[in-house]
Parts: C-alpha cells; structure tokens; sequence
C-alpha cells in the first residue's frame, strides 16, 4: 500500500512537473513576443508571485480549517486548467494582468497540497520525499525536450495547451491522495502571530525569500539572457535539459544529504550555491560558460526545496502541515519570486543580463550571511541568559 502511495506521488510530480516545463520558461518570450516592455514583463513576473503569497496560505489554511484538501486541491487544479487553456486569446496588457492574476490564485496552493499529502502519505519515510520528488525531474526533462519541438513548429501557444493538457493527467492522479488523519481531525491552534514570534520560523522564512529571489532569476530569465549572448532556441533547450538531468543523482540520494546536514544545514547551503551560480553567470558571460553552470542546478532548488518541505513538515504542530507547506511556497515562490522577478525585469532591461545577475547574487549571499549572523547572536544571547 505505501509502493503504491508513493507511486501516485512520483506521477503526480512527474505530470505536474512536464506541464510545467511547457509553461514557465516560455513565459517572458511569451511576453516579449507581445511587444511589453521590460516595466510591462517585470510587473506581469513580479505579480503572479505576489498572488501566491496570499493564495497559498490562503487555501491551505482553509484546507487545514475545513478539513476537505482533496476537494479544494480539486477545485484550485481544475479552474487552473481552464484559465491557462484561454491564455493564448488575449494579447493585450490588461486582460494578460487579469487572467494571469486569477491563474496564480488557484495555481498557487497545488505544490504546497501535493507535498502535504506526499509526506502524510510517506509516514515513517519522510526521508523518502527526494526519491518521489525525482518524479518531477524526470518529467520535466522528458517535456522540456518535447516542448521545443512542439513550440518550434506549432507556435508558442502550445506552452499554454501543453501545460492544461499535462495538469489535467496530474489532477486524474490527485485523486488518489491521502492526507495526515490528525490533519482531518481539525485544526490547532497555530496561526501567523505564532510565527512572527518563533525565531527559527522567522529565520527560515527569510531564508526561502532569499532562495526564491535567486530561483527566479535563474528561471524566468536566464533564456532572455542567452538570447541576449546570442543563443538559439536548441542551445537554450540544452541548458534546460543539462539543468534537469543534474537534478536526479541529487533527488535519488537526498536521503543521505538529508542525514548528513539535517533539513536547516542543507536548506542554507541549497541558497548559498543558487547565490554563487547567479555570480558565475555574471562572472563568465558567454553561452558555453552558461550551460557549464547548469550543472550546478542539482544543488540549488532542488536540494533546497526538498530541505525546506522536511523542515516545514518537522516543526509545523499537527493540525496545520499544509499550511506549514503553504507558508513555506508562499516565501519561495510569493514574496521572494515577485521581488526576483519584478525587479529582475527592470534590470534586465536597464542593465542586462550580466548586470542582473551580479546584483541578485551578491544580494542572496548578503541574506544569507545576515540571518546566519543574527541567528547565532541570538543563541549566543540565550546561552548568556540562562547562565
């Protein structure tokens, strides 16, 4: 019965994952292929983020409160769906605003729904959760392949269709979820005062802002960048499929990585490579240089993600995982992915991709380096209290 628990999680990821593959890095070529500027993308890229640091929180919480996930995960993919399949017959600015607004509302709790489930479903094996995570990998190297052929010759709207078509397979197998027994009890009593007043809660989140800024630069634009060095569209596909292949040797062993630095040691150290990437994107700024560093992908969202999920689900009391697991996307990829890519935008086209990426390297390592400084000042001063 787990084998089989963890095989709806692997396809689910494997699914969800393809479609994302079609969408994502198609996204800002989406944009710029409707003539916006780069004010105009920057605030399309910082927007649909922001909406997802209140949508997450927002139906997790109400899942966790009412005690009906599979229902609301139900209703949040299907009416994903249905907005995306319609995205390609609008072209203008405002209604693009509209529909990507509503998009990322229903959008944004289904990662954090698919991880709540996936760990209740791995019980004694939450350690696990990397090796049916590495479903995802696999199906988003599998499409990232398909969808340049597909775009190349059809036209970009097959990101959209791609994406609706993919997401609908994950929803058939999200059927099959299950989520903790205590979660359907009903809740606790743990809200958003009770965070801002956890030191380590603080900390972390501040991390995952910091890790979401470096993975948003990475992803939304790192083709505009490559386009910029004078890239074409099969190399951009080789670094996305060099990024993706990298991911499963670390995903398979996460296990051991886990043991080794425990969820928070492996957590930092995922953002502090995504910090040097982004540096070494700036420092070597030719197309063979980029895909060299693609191979540093394993080590960056993956690892973090897969340590932040395991320290969320650690420290959230019982009652409340999924809005533990809504929490921590609403920081990686609301508030930290809506700076990253508003401000992402307006540098690159101010500044360039070059320019952009030094910027936002040496902003997470300053992060980093900050609460890493303040949380040992703060141990230290617990120390010196109890003496």
């Amino acid at each position: 019965m787990v084998i089989m628990k963890k095989a709806y999680s692997f396809f689910f990821y494997m699914l969800s994952f393809a479609a994302v593959a079609f969408l994502m890095p198609n996204f800002v070529l989406y944009y710029q292929g409707l003539g916006f500027n780069g004010m105009q993308i920057g605030i399309l890229a910082g927007m649909a983020p922001l909406i997802t640091l209140v949508g997450a929180p927002l139906w997790t919480g109400l899942a966790d409160a009412k005690s009906r996930h599979k229902l609301i995960m139900s209703l949040t993919m299907l009416v994903t769906i249905g907005l995306i399949s319609i995205f390609p017959l609008v072209d203008t600015l405002v209604p693009v605003l509209l529909l990507l607004g509503l998009f990322s509302i229903f959008n944004a709790p289904i990662p954090a729904f698919a991880d709540s489930a996936t760990m209740a479903m791995l019980g004694n094996e939450k350690e696990m959760y990397g090796r049916v995570r590495l479903g995802g990998t696999i199906g988003f190297g599998i499409a990232a392949i398909l969808t340049g052929i597909i775009i190349q010759s059809n036209g970009i709207q097959w990101a959209f269709w791609g994406y609706a078509a993919f997401m609908f397979l994950a929803f058939c197998v999200s059927q099959k979820f299950t989520y903790s027994k205590k979660a359907e009890n009903g809740p606790s009593q743990w809200d958003l005062r009770w965070v801002m007043a956890n030191r380590k809660w603080i900390f972390f989140l501040t991390m995952a802002f910091a890790g979401g800024m470096a993975v948003t630069t990475m992803n939304n634009y790192l083709f505009s960048y490559m386009q910029e060095l004078g890239a074409n569209r099969m190399t951009m596909g080789i670094a996305l499929t060099i990024s993706t292949l990298i991911e499963l040797p670390v995903l398979l062993f996460s296990n051991l990585l886990l043991r080794r630095f425990k969820a928070y040691g492996l957590f930092v150290l995922g953002i502090i490579i995504s910090a040097v990437r982004l540096l070494l994107y700036a420092a070597f700024n030719f197309t063979a240089g980029i895909l060299i560093f693609q191979l540093l992908n394993g080590l960056t969202f993956p690892i973090m993600w897969v340590a932040g999920v395991a320290w969320a689900d650690e420290n959230a009391p019982e009652g409340m995982k999924s809005t533990a697991q809504g929490l921590f996307g609403a920081m990686v990829l609301g508030i930290g992915s809506a700076a990253g890519g508003f401000f992402g935008g307006l540098m690159l086209d101010s500044l360039g991709g070059r320019w952009m990426y030094f910027v936002f390297g040496s902003l997470v390592l300053v992060c980093v380096v900050a609460v890493m400084l303040l949380d040992r000042a703060g141990q230290e001063q617990k120390v010196r209290n109890e003496i």
